[in-house]
């Protein structure tokens, strides 16, 4: 009797562990399905953008209206942006390829300066002519080399999640023909930098600098110990270290963790100081409002060590509230040195931070006053606006400039706005549209 008590347990057991073992393996399925799909849709995005954008400067070199020039260089600035962002989204941390996100940077910073100027009085040189002339011909290489991969992808029905792989394991990718397709598209914009100069078309993108960074370069057992720091606690053998690839312009690490929360933290590889966490969980129903989350926030901001950091922006989105710091001195706001909060609104618990911002640029000292007062500024608000607070700030206007403004919070019937008047000439430099009525979650309230 005993002993068919025992088989009986024993089987109970053993299929209860293959029915856990089955539904892990799903799930880790659908998260690998997820971020396949995900792949996909932003590789197939940046393909058609090179195409449009191909098309676009082909148009721009054709046209003859200074009328129709300026919103095609508007949509030129568009586009470009949104390969950028495509770029963004795909695995190719771990893969040099600085030179064409550049190529799109110096596409766009230029269509935005130029659609923004009167081209009466002052119309397209014969220098930036010729720079178009060469972006048309360098986009082509681009779009036809796109083009060849995305056959391939499709006909082969190659994984994106297979290019994350090689590249974290430091696999020899001579086999992989997505990161061979990628590497000839780097390869093609060899030179290109050195042409758009003759042309005074190039130009430096907002540099995300790390050199100032001070601490002894961190090992994988200290990458690990700062990862289960801010993520979920668990067996630290759970959690996957990778470095970024050779010659990279930010040497950082990378620690994951896949459990019952998905999570991962990107951090300096010297001082290992963290710039960027995600932590993936479902968000129940919200329990706390957005004062009570923006002092967990603030708790997260302290955990970084950081001070004289200020709470200036704080929203709600379904059941998580994200909460925006700036770095202020001598009661000058930094808006350049910013850190991004996310915040569960069920427990408060921490979503995602994002501290690139602050952590690439050297806390902020403008060595200059404003040339105009603060009454002149005002002068150049709306006057459809009402005016309810005023700062002196420093931003980066469209330019990439370090620009010292008045910033004022203005209200017009239901909208908020923040406006940035240049403190030196007095032009309007930025305005943002806030949300003026956060929705919030009053749990005493039923």
């Amino acid at each position: 009797m005993f002993r068919w008590i025992t088989i009986t347990l024993l089987t109970i057991s053993v299929i209860g562990l293959a029915v856990f073992g089955y539904k892990e393996h799903q799930e880790k399925n659908a998260v690998l399905i997820q971020a396949e799909n995900s792949y996909q849709r932003a590789f197939h995005e940046l393909t058609g953008d090179i195409d449009l954008l191909h098309d676009k400067i082909g148009a721009t070199l054709a046209m003859n209206s200074r009328k129709q020039l300026s919103p095609q260089l508007a949509e030129i600035w568009r586009i470009t942006s949104q390969a950028s962002s495509d770029v963004g989204q795909l695995p190719l941390t771990l893969l040099p390829f600085n030179k064409t996100e550049e190529f799109l940077f110096d596409i766009g910073d230029f269509a935005y300066n130029t659609a923004v100027r009167d081209l009466e009085k002052k119309p397209l040189s014969e220098d930036e002519i010729a720079g178009l002339e060469a972006l048309y011909k360098q986009s082509g290489e681009i779009k036809d080399e796109l083009r060849n991969v995305q056959s391939m992808v499709l006909h082969d029905n190659l994984r994106w999640m297979d290019v994350e792989l090689a590249l974290s394991t430091n696999d020899e990718p001579a086999d992989n023909t997505i990161i061979n397709g990628f590497e000839t598209v780097e390869k093609s914009m060899d030179g290109y930098k050195e042409t758009n100069m003759e042309t005074g078309m190039s130009s430096e993108p907002d540099q995300l600098d790390l050199s100032h960074i001070k601490g002894e370069e961190i090992d994988e057992s200290q990458a690990k110990d700062i990862a289960e720091n801010w993520l979920e606690k668990g067996d630290s053998n759970e959690f996957t270290v990778t470095n970024s690839g050779k010659g990279a312009d930010i040497p950082t690490v990378t620690v994951s963790r896949r459990g019952d929360t998905n999570g991962y933290i990107d951090m300096t590889k010297k001082g290992g100081f963290p710039l960027s966490i995600m932590i993936d969980r479902e968000v129940k129903e919200a329990s706390i409002g957005l004062n009570e989350a923006s002092k967990k926030a603030e708790s997260y901001i302290k955990k970084l060590d950081l001070s004289d950091m200020k709470l200036v922006e704080s929203t709600q989105y379904d059941n998580v509230g994200v909460f925006r710091f700036i770095y202020m001195k001598d009661n000058i706001r930094y808006y350049s040195n910013s850190v991004q909060v996310k915040v569960a609104l069920d427990n408060g618990d921490l979503l995602s931070m994002s501290a690139l911002e602050y952590f690439s640029r050297p806390n902020g000292n403008i060595d200059k006053k404003p040339k105009m007062t603060e009454d002149e500024a005002k002068e150049m608000i709306n006057g459809n606006l009402e005016i309810q607070e005023n700062h002196l700030a420093v931003i980066e206007n469209e330019a990439k400039e370090v620009t010292l403004c008045y910033e004022f919070l203005t209200t017009r019937e239901d909208e908020t706005y923040r406006i940035f008047i240049n403190a030196d000439n007095g032009n309007e430099e930025k305005v943002e549209t806030l949300n003026s009525s956060e929705e919030k979650f009053d749990p005493s309230v039923s």
